[in-house]
């Protein structure tokens, strides 16, 4: 005899029925589409909302990796997916060391493409995750559509228990507060347009917040310049252009003054600034950023030096 499989009941905004989308089957296809844009249009108000709280795991995040150690995020299903795709964008945009961002998705690598049955359900699992890799003085970010999912809660707990700080993103404001969690970042998203169907205006919100959150830390860490992405690798042409662009918009330099500045660093876009915007050599510049962590507004202070 086939026993059944345990079912659990969410009581969760997104998993109710939303009366605006009852006869979106009804629908021609333009209508769905605006249909399905209006639910989308209530994103970023559920965002601004939360970012109060978002900021202090900023915060959280900043001061971890200030002080040599790292972020992680945990996550199942489209959060899983969401932080994955984050985590790995970081590396190319702003030079990220590879140890400063860890993801920890439920079901592993695999479940990336495709659903892992009960994977999210493992709360042992998420728990075993942190013993392996997290470290007191780490930051752990769980994500989690229902604000309930056993692996992260689970990662979260024993993360907190090792002496990690833990935030917990989550689409459902009326969850209770799970035992670890430092910081609950709620967003209210409501009802989704399909119900249950958390890739959409949860997985929406959940992208916002992670592109806010890293972005915002990566400032923090100085790895851009105003609005310039000074930390980038550039790998192939395109970016190699972008790096020369990027040295002529924040130093007012010409062209060939910019390219030879680029040479004589080796091609590391913020040495090349801080020598065009200070006057001092490469070796001076690459001492001064040292000193300052890689922040080119602080190097420029300590030589005295007047940003454009």
């Amino acid at each position: 005899m086939t026993v059944p499989r345990q079912s659990v009941h969410v009581d969760s905004p997104t998993e109710r029925r939303n009366p605006r989308t009852t006869e979106i089957d009804r629908m021609s296809t333009l209508d769905i589409l605006r249909t399905i844009n209006s639910e989308d249009q209530l994103v970023p108000t559920a965002v601004a909302a939360a970012l109060p709280h978002l900021s202090r795991a900023v915060d959280m995040a900043t001061e971890a990796l200030q002080s040599g150690h790292r972020v992680h995020y945990v996550g199942a299903g489209t959060s899983g997916r969401l932080a994955t795709l984050d985590a790995a964008e970081l590396t190319p945009t702003y030079n990220v060391p590879a140890e400063w961002f860890l993801v920890h998705h439920a079901g592993g690598p695999g479940a990336l493409r495709e659903a892992v049955e009960g994977a999210e359900d493992d709360e042992c699992e998420g728990a075993a995750e942190m013993r392996r890799d997290a470290r007191p003085g780490d930051f752990v970010l769980g994500l989690t559509a229902s604000g309930r999912t056993p692996y992260v809660l689970g990662a979260l707990a024993e993360a907190n228990r090792i002496g990690a700080k833990t935030a917990l993103v989550s689409n459902n404001p009326d969850a209770a507060r799970a035992p670890g969690v430092d910081l609950v970042i709620a967003v209210d998203t409501g009802p989704e347009a399909i119900s249950g169907s958390t890739r959409m205006k949860a997985g929406t919100a959940q992208k916002i917040l992670l592109t806010t959150f890293s972005t915002a830390v990566m400032v923090k860490m100085g790895r851009t310049y105003s609005n310039l992405m000074v930390s980038m690798r550039a790998t192939n042409a395109k970016l190699r252009g972008r790096s020369l662009r990027i040295l002529r918009e924040a130093t007012g330099s010409g062209q060939q003054e910019c390219s030879a500045a680029l040479l004589a660093a080796h091609g590391d876009l913020k040495v090349a600034m801080v020598h065009l915007l200070s006057g001092v050599d490469v070796m001076d510049a690459s001492r001064a950023l040292a000193q300052s962590s890689g922040h080119v507004r602080r190097a420029l202070g300590l030589l005295g030096a007047h940003a454009y």
